[in-house]
């Protein structure tokens, strides 16, 4: 499968140039909120005043990639929690309103799949519709999702793919509560050295275009693995299996992107599958730059491909090793050491 296009609205400055061309910005508290830009010439105003955050990002991000590509044969949207924060406003009106007359908005912008159902109805696209919500795997499993849908089209096809996650009070009070979150406040720029319990919350919405036609293509992405409760065994022989299906050896891998997040309780994870690589291997961090959220493996993704195109060459915020402009690249990703997850990418010339 390939990517033909992307976007990404996050913490840095990634839906225009800044970002690519050294700007990295430095966020002192333990929530990462993303830099919206303007969505005058993108989202009606009747229409954005309404919108929940996650939907108005998604749409944001997305739209102008509709724009580019016309005649996309379909939607697929990875999301943890989608609208939360208009999920819970909904159940409030319940409450205060005693059952009775409820206003629809919040209802309409609450449902997981409410980004995927505006962005089709904005663009008319009536083609396949899919919102995947699987928690720390739910961009993975939209990912696997575009994967067999591009595989078994037999004429060129190409599918609207992403992932989205907003911060709301109520998740982040309760995921504090549940101790993911650190403390005291941590600067992003030392958020990798920071060895204590938890990390910190992140938002952004990540949109690709994907094809199963290689022509004008910026990336390849070969393969993908995911692994629910596994040991440390259990991650080695995955792995092992995983490179040798794809034809690689470890000492293939040009690029290790990593999803360390300052955690002490969970690191040991990345610590353990780097170990496993030659020490010339070089290994890259990305959560620094945007938080922890439980889609963030699709921003790594926008990364790999960024890097696989030749750009952040020299970025400040592109912490670990960095030494050659990589062809192959390996994604791993876990969150709390239940849900894991491989994406495999290359590039299009190899």
């Amino acid at each position: 499968m390939f990517i033909k296009d992307f976007s990404a609205i996050s913490p840095q400055l990634t839906f225009s140039e800044e970002f690519v061309n050294g700007d990295y910005k430095i966020h002192v508290n333990n929530t990462y909120t993303v830099f919206e830009p303007s969505y005058a010439e993108t989202i009606p105003s009747a229409l954005l005043r309404r919108m929940g955050k996650a939907v108005r990002m998604g749409i944001g991000a997305a739209l102008p990639l509709i724009k580019r590509n016309e005649k996309l044969d379909g939607i697929v949207i990875g999301t943890a929690n989608g609208g939360l924060e208009n999920c819970i406003n909904f159940l409030n009106q319940i409450i205060d309103y005693e059952e009775g007359t409820l206003t629809p908005t919040h209802f309409v912008q609450s449902t997981p799949n409410a980004l995927a159902g505006q962005i089709a109805l904005m663009s008319s696209n009536t083609g396949y519709n899919v919102t995947h919500v699987n928690g720390a795997l739910a961009f993975e499993n939209a990912l696997l999702d575009a994967m067999m849908f591009l595989e078994v089209r037999d004429k060129k096809s190409s599918l609207l793919l992403g992932a989205v996650e907003e911060i709301s009070n109520y998740n982040y009070n309760i995921d504090q509560l549940a101790g993911r979150y650190k403390v005291a406040k941590v600067s992003n720029d030392k958020l990798i050295q920071t060895k204590s319990n938890g990390s910190v919350c992140g938002e952004g919405a990540t949109m690709f275009v994907v094809s199963n036609d290689s022509a004008n293509a910026l990336a390849e992405i070969i393969d993908l693995k995911q692994l629910n409760f596994p040991k440390e065994s259990d991650v080695k022989n995955k792995l092992d299996q995983f490179l040798s299906d794809n034809g690689l050896t470890y000492a293939a891998i040009d690029l290790l992107v990593l999803g360390t997040n300052g955690d002490i309780q969970f690191d040991c994870w990345y610590d353990t599958v780097k170990s496993f690589f030659p020490l010339s291997t070089d290994a890259i961090y990305y959560k620094n730059l945007i938080g922890e959220y439980r889609t963030s493996s699709a921003f790594a993704v926008y990364l790999a491909t960024q890097l696989l195109k030749g750009e952040l060459q020299n970025h400040p915020g592109i912490e670990g090793q960095l030494t050659k402009i990589p062809k192959t690249i390996l994604i791993y990703n876990q969150f709390e050491g239940v849900q894991h997850s491989l994406i495999l990418l290359k590039d299009v010339e190899l």
